[in-house]
């Protein structure tokens, strides 16, 4: 796990924390962090050198290869994340997986899958809350089971337990967050968290 840690993503985390944050300004901050959190993630990856016609001419520059990365959001709290790296990469695909909690289990089920092809590709999972680890894990899996060279997660929050329990079952897989919370509570939310955030970014009724 690389922990982002500088008082601007304190700033936002904290703005996602006041229950006064309004939908848009949840979602925008949460693109907020998620840039930072890409900019994290890539700032190791090799550039190609593409010919760009500029107001000079034609020049031969550095740029990152859109078309080996694919970005993939877990249905419905990631979505502002995946826009923030389409913003950023507007040539990257995209994958969605909807995955949900059983409430009672705790344990998650996927009821859709609609990705492209990440045979060989830097696939970047982006989820705002990484709580049991269990959608997690079974994205991963779900993205291995699809030939991909690499596989990166980028998250909001999360719990220590969570944390672990992603980073034994894959310890390939490189977690990149924003903000480590204290725990989990008995019905597995984490602590002091943001309250459902797919609910907060889209005013759905709780």
């Amino acid at each position: 796990m690389k922990l982002l840690s500088n008082p601007l993503v304190s700033t936002l985390i904290s703005r996602l924390r006041d229950k006064d944050t309004d939908a848009l300004n949840f979602r925008l901050t949460v693109k907020e962090i998620t840039k930072q959190l890409l900019y994290r993630s890539l700032q190791d990856a090799k550039p190609i050198s593409k010919k760009i016609d500029t107001w000079r001419g034609e020049e031969l520059l550095e740029t990152l290869d859109s078309s080996s990365f694919v970005v993939v959001t877990v249905l419905r709290a990631g979505m502002p994340m995946l826009e923030s790296v389409m913003e950023t990469l507007p040539e990257i695909k995209a994958g969605f997986l909807a995955i949900k909690r059983d409430e009672i289990t705790h344990k998650s089920k996927l009821y859709y899958d609609c990705l492209p092809d990440c045979s060989g590709k830097s696939v970047i999972i982006v989820d705002v809350m990484l709580a049991t680890g269990g959608s997690l894990c079974d994205a991963i899996e779900i993205v291995k089971n699809k030939n991909a060279k690499e596989i990166i997660s980028l998250n909001v929050i999360a719990s220590p337990e969570g944390i672990a329990v992603v980073e034994k079952e894959y310890s390939d897989v490189d977690i990149y967050l924003a903000q480590l919370d204290e725990r989990l509570n008995e019905d597995k939310y984490i602590i002091p968290g943001l309250g459902d955030a797919g609910d907060r970014e889209y005013n759905t009724p709780e």
